[in-house]
């Protein structure tokens, strides 16, 4: 290994070492460790969303998948920008901050159990919580581990580890305000990192211009088993409605783009702020931060195609063999562009991006994993707070055993897939709940239980008997039916957020138009300015 590289790692180690001290230091009570004390500044709390929010699933996963799939994935951009950060921060995170803190609730579970009034959605939220976020944070870890893999040629196995391990020992000790602080410096070196790929990129290959004309002349090039699938080349959109067209639109759009609203680990930021106001004043940060880290690595994504074409001769998915299955792998383009196209320092700058976004999203959803765990499920039932403290980190150190697993079973190529995966399931159980506990004065108990019920089990049933990438890989259809899916096209490339999210928002109407109506006024009880009303679980 470089010594060179060796010493900038400590010195990035330490410094995170020394944030998490901070951190531990400053947890004295269990506000502190779920929430960060409620008082972080709208600067640092835009930097921790965004690089909880972008990962190395979006850097390396995303980036290799727009190595396939080409400029389209900006569409994805866009989704993130306008949906991720406008409509997250000033439609949900606004109202999402005065309802939490006049209800008390400190984690995402527990604002929808006390916003509907009920033990059960509490619960259920930690459960789907518990049960799918490792499947994300596994995705996250892959990408990290592979990268190291590749550029400090160690273990695999050595490489999960190290990540899990660093990571945990800092959300353990420090809780969110850990998160917040080790998140601020890696966002910030995340910035850094993808300008500079940006700028060398281009000039690797003759400017802005010519490296876009490059991509653009290699349409010609599509082999004819993309082709068929409906690739028109790496500038263009894929054939309308044809399998291709669906994998971009419905699972890495749409999935993603929407099911950002629904993440348990980016919502609870909106609490960590001290008004309303705060939220405002993080938009421009968060959506510059977004535009640089997705733009820049769908954009280098699709353009290593052209690199790859000048330099050897093959396009991004042919040069990506894996030497193990002997088989294109996505997920090994962006690893394999910087080893081969960057210089030495570089390397080193970039090894440390991809740190920092594994560790800053990795150390979210750690958090919110374990404390769905101790404090939504286990104190649920237990009707004590004592030794809180304890049981969160105990539940913290469950999530890193649980994600660490799914890491080493997880097939080839699954990032991005897993990912957006994630985001549809989250968007069909809690998106419509979610939107309703924010605006509809009208929605009932009832009517969230069954929208959560009903997107969550359409979601799993579509993953396990229906969509390809989800029933292929889990196996379970061909078991019991002899078939990989039970239908054909376009259904096996159509991603369930199409069918779950619509079904479970119709489902929350219905429901709750034919239950007993809420409290009259409760709502708007609770959107009075923040300390005016506090309002327990019942």
């Amino acid at each position: 290994m470089n010594s060179t590289l060796l010493i900038i790692m400590a010195i990035y180690l330490m410094a995170i070492i020394g944030l998490g001290y901070l951190a531990y230091r400053r947890t004295n009570s269990e506000k502190d460790y779920l929430i960060a004390g409620g008082n972080v500044h709208p600067y640092l709390m835009a930097l921790a969303y965004g690089s909880t929010f972008i990962s190395t699933s979006a850097i390396v996963g995303f980036g290799g998948t727009a190595g396939m799939f080409g400029m389209s994935l900006l569409w994805l951009t866009f989704a993130n920008i306008f949906v991720g950060i406008f409509l997250a921060f000033v439609f949900f995170g606004k109202r999402t901050l005065i309802v939490g803190r006049n209800l008390g609730a400190q984690t995402f579970p527990e604002f929808l159990g006390k916003r509907y009034k009920s033990i059960f959605i509490k619960r259920y939220a930690a459960i789907i919580v518990t049960a799918s976020m490792p499947l994300y944070a596994a995705a996250v870890m892959i990408g990290g581990s592979r990268f190291l893999e590749q550029t400090l040629n160690i273990n695999y196995n050595l490489a999960v580890w190290v990540f899990a391990l660093f990571v945990a020992a800092y959300v353990i000790t420090g809780g969110l305000k850990g998160v917040v602080y080790t998140d601020a410096l890696q966002g910030s070196i995340m910035f850094i990192g993808m300008v500079i790929l940006l700028i060398i990129t281009y000039a690797k290959l003759g400017g802005p211009m010519a490296a876009h004309d490059a991509l653009t002349s290699l349409a010609s090039k599509v082999p004819e088993s993309l082709a068929l699938k409906g690739h028109l080349g790496w500038t263009s959109m894929p054939a309308f409605l044809s399998e291709y067209w669906w994998v971009v639109v419905s699972t890495l759009v749409m999935g993603v783009g929407i099911g950002v609203l629904a993440q348990p680990q980016l919502i609870v930021r909106y609490l960590t702020v001290k008004s309303p106001r705060e939220l405002n004043r993080a938009v421009v940060v968060g959506g510059v931060f977004i535009l640089m880290m997705t733009g820049v690595a769908f954009v280098v994504g699709a353009l290593t195609n052209a690199y790859f074409a000048q330099t050897i001769g093959k396009i991004s998915l042919m040069a990506s063999i894996d030497p193990l299955t002997n088989a294109p792998n996505v997920d090994r383009i962006i690893p394999l562009y910087i080893n081969s196209a960057m210089p030495n320092w570089f390397t080193y700058i970039f090894t440390l991006t991809l740190l920092a976004a594994a560790m800053s999203t990795l150390s979210g959803q750690f958090h919110v994993i374990g404390t769905s765990i101790s404090r939504d499920l286990y104190e649920s039932y237990r009707k004590t707070t004592t030794n809180s403290l304890l049981v969160n980190r105990i539940g913290l150190v469950i999530a890193m055993i649980i994600t660490v697993w799914l890491t080493f079973r997880m097939p080839p190529g699954i990032i991005a897939v897993a990912t957006a995966i994630f985001f549809g399931v989250c968007a069909a159980t809690f998106l419509p709940a979610y939107a309703a506990a924010l605006y509809w004065s009208r929605a009932t108990k009832t009517g969230a239980i069954a929208s959560m019920v009903v997107g969550s089990l359409t979601s799993l049933f579509l993953l396990t008997f229906v969509y390809a990438k989800g029933a292929i890989n889990l196996g379970i259809s061909m078991a019991i039916t002899g078939k990989a899916s039970l239908t054909g096209f376009p259904w096996t490339v159509i991603d369930p957020i199409v069918i779950a999210l619509p079904l479970s928002a119709l489902t929350m109407v219905v429901v709750s138009l034919l239950s007993e109506p809420a409290e009259k006024g409760l709502l708007k009880k609770l959107l009075l300015p923040i300390g005016t009303t506090s309002i327990s679980e019942e």
